[in-house]
């Protein structure tokens, strides 16, 4: 079922969450106005849930994808950035966007250690999810080892918040509590596979290009630099991300409209899902 355009917006809303008392004595929670006011400028975690997955999303469908010949159909790729472009507002993508300006908070959100750790523990459940499915399912067989599984590496982060910052490792939030619940209860047989794909596609390839961004940011306001394992994937990610994308395409061969469009009408279910877990970094999300 396709999302309002309103109702993707609003994804994730809830109330700001105060800063942790144990927060790292290195990290300030009164950061100066020039600070916020960069912050707030050049961040994807001021925008809101939905928009920040949106603008993540999109940006790793490329426009350079080979077109098959012999199909009837575009690549499904190619298919789904021409959706995920209508998502983004218009300050986002002047020439292709369609969705509305979010309101801006007056104030943005400055998130702190206990936020990060959160958003790291909801997007570990999500993968775990995630990778569990795509063992199960033979269909998914090509995308089992890909290289570009992120549990084990979102293990040693979290384990590394809890003990750099006498953090106590938290539950699982809401928002990845039910995404995950959400993708496990998706696949029934094949026939939910084009589905799942969207939301396995968007999630990964999300981390992989503005969750980058994101994770730059995290590292200089709350790590002292420190790079984690999240955000790393050995030197040869790009041709990981190139084998993944063209067995997506292959899988897409086999499918006829109905299965297509079943797959592109997921993205904004994705973009909430991954969205939400992203609203613990802007004071969207309780925990």
């Amino acid at each position: 079922m396709k999302l309002s355009i309103a109702l993707l917006l609003t994804a994730g809303s809830a109330t700001a969450f105060a800063p942790s008392s144990l927060v790292h004595s290195s990290y300030s929670r009164h950061l100066n106005l020039a600070t916020k006011s960069d912050f707030c400028k050049h961040s994807a975690l001021c925008m809101s849930a939905a928009e920040a997955n949106v603008a993540e999303s999109a940006a790793i469908a490329d426009k350079d994808t080979d077109t098959n010949a012999t199909s009837e159909f575009p690549p499904i790729l190619q298919e789904l950035r021409e959706v995920a472009m209508r998502l983004h507002t218009r300050e986002q993508a002047p020439r292709e966007g369609k969705a509305e300006e979010p309101k801006k908070p007056a104030e943005p959100h400055v998130p702190t250690q206990a936020d990060y750790l959160q958003f790291l523990v909801d997007s570990y459940v999500v993968y775990v999810a995630l990778e569990e499915i795509v063992n199960e399912v033979d269909a998914l067989a090509p995308f089992r080892n890909s290289g570009l599984e992120r549990t084990q590496a979102l293990e040693t982060d979290i384990a590394y918040m809890c003990e750099k910052f006498d953090l106590q490792r938290p539950d699982a939030g809401k928002a990845g509590s039910m995404y995950a619940a959400q993708l496990k209860n998706m696949i029934k047989s094949d026939e939910d596979v084009p589905e799942f794909m969207c939301h396995y596609y968007n999630f990964y390839f999300a981390h992989l290009a503005g969750g980058r961004m994101i994770g730059k940011q995290m590292s200089k306001l709350l790590l002292d630099g420190e790079a984690l394992e999240f955000y790393k994937w050995g030197e040869n990610v790009n041709g990981m991300k190139d084998t993944v994308k063209g067995q997506i395409e292959e899988l897409a061969k086999g499918w006829n409209r109905q299965e297509r469009d079943s797959c592109i009408d997921a993205t904004a279910a994705a973009f909430m899902g991954g969205g939400g877990i992203n609203g613990y970094l802007y004071g969207r999300n309780p925990h």
